[in-house]
């Protein structure tokens, strides 16, 4: 599985590293709302729900389906303008301007697409405020994720300028409660990497300039497609005359374990990637991490790696330990080899084969990275 972007004829000049205060702010409100998610962020979520003004807490949650169980597309509304040379802008007020140049139709649609229904991929057209069947639906679904929701969703419908301006207002207050103090210190980073990453692609192309991003994404030899591999199918394109040819590559410190794209109809590309951590490799093909996942339900492989955990045995050792055959033992033994778990070194006649413990101790976190790519 994976989403595909097609940048087929796309000129690597229309392939943009940008940094995002508004993504940035959508990230660290997620962090904020989920901090499960983000074990590293521990601290900093703590800290800050600890000094958040009770007023400003009550609104966050009031708003917060826009980024606690995904991420919304309005927090990178400059890529539904439909000009390829609009990018995020410098500064959190300059990104809040980019969403209110949205149309009302857009605004609402994207504000309630995952929680009331929308089809992501459907081609536009319908909305909430034309459709009173989807409008119907709309409040239905809202109505099922609490009463809050219930009544933000039905004033959104009711007067959309209004709850425009109350969501700009909240990104604001949030700006000055805490996001102003986290943009000062992560925004040279971020600007750092977006350069360096730019750098790279002119003078090293795409695809080295993808394994430098994240090792989920990947190209063809032919370099007209973009995969991001994740536990969700879905493909878009970068090249749409409608809208402008360009993808826009978003960096950000508090978004791993999520690389996210957006792949909405109608709205050019952007793949929102988290910094790479000093403190692990990269993520896990889902493939691979599936096969981990499976090799480990078996309760015989699980002995095997009791005993491979405490030292290196041979195959035939193993078979005496646990009262089964040698076959048996190395058809156990190639399935946790292929998964990567387990190391085979030579000893004379000898094949010793021992856990990978590195490996192992990392499931934990390749299941989370896996999950919430």
């Amino acid at each position: 599985m994976s989403v595909t972007i097609d940048i087929a004829g796309l000129p690597l000049e229309r392939i943009v590293f940008a940094p995002s205060p508004l993504a940035e702010l959508g990230t660290a409100l997620h962090t904020l709302s989920e901090p499960g998610h983000h074990p590293r962020a521990h601290n900093w979520a703590t800290a800050v729900n600890a000094s958040l003004p009770p007023e400003l807490a009550d609104r966050l949650c009031e708003a917060d389906f826009l980024w606690r169980t995904t991420f919304s597309d309005l927090l990178m509304g400059f890529a539904g303008l439909g000009d390829a040379v609009v990018q995020p802008g410098a500064t959190l007020a300059e990104d809040l301007d980019l969403v209110d140049k949205l149309d009302d139709e857009q605004f609402v649609t994207t504000a309630l697409e995952f929680t009331c229904g929308a089809d992501y991929a459907a081609a536009a057209g319908l909305s909430p405020l034309s459709d009173a069947g989807l409008r119907t639906r709309a409040v239905e679904l809202a109505a099922a994720r609490g009463p809050q929701q219930r009544r933000f969703t039905e004033r959104l419908l009711e007067d959309p300028p209004a709850v425009r301006a109350w969501v700009r207002r909240l990104f604001e207050d949030c700006e000055q409660a805490f996001f102003a103090d986290t943009w000062n210190r992560v925004r040279g980073q971020l600007a750092a990497d977006a350069r360096q990453k730019a750098e790279l692609l002119r003078r090293r192309g795409l695809s080295a300039t993808l394994e430098a991003v994240s090792a989920a994404l990947s190209t063809d030899e032919r370099g007209s497609v973009i995969a991001v591999d994740k536990l969700v199918s879905g493909r878009t394109t970068a090249v749409d005359p409608a809208v402008g040819p360009g993808v826009t590559f978003v960096p950000s410190v508090h978004q791993w374990p999520h690389l996210m794209v957006l792949y909405r109809h109608g709205w050019r590309p952007v793949v929102h990637y988290p910094l790479a951590s000093r403190e692990l490799s990269g993520p896990l093909p889902v493939e691979q991490f599936k096969l981990r996942m499976e090799a480990l339900a078996h309760p015989m492989r699980m002995q095997l790696c009791r005993s491979l955990a405490r030292g290196p045995y041979t195959t035939g050792e193993l078979a005496d330990h646990h009262s089964v055959s040698s076959p048996e033992i190395s058809r156990h033994l190639t399935v946790l080899k292929k998964a990567g778990l387990i190391t085979a070194q030579r000893r004379g006649r000898y094949v010793q084969y021992q856990l990978d413990l590195k490996v192992v101790g990392r499931l934990g976190s390749d299941f989370l990275e896996t999950v919430l790519r």
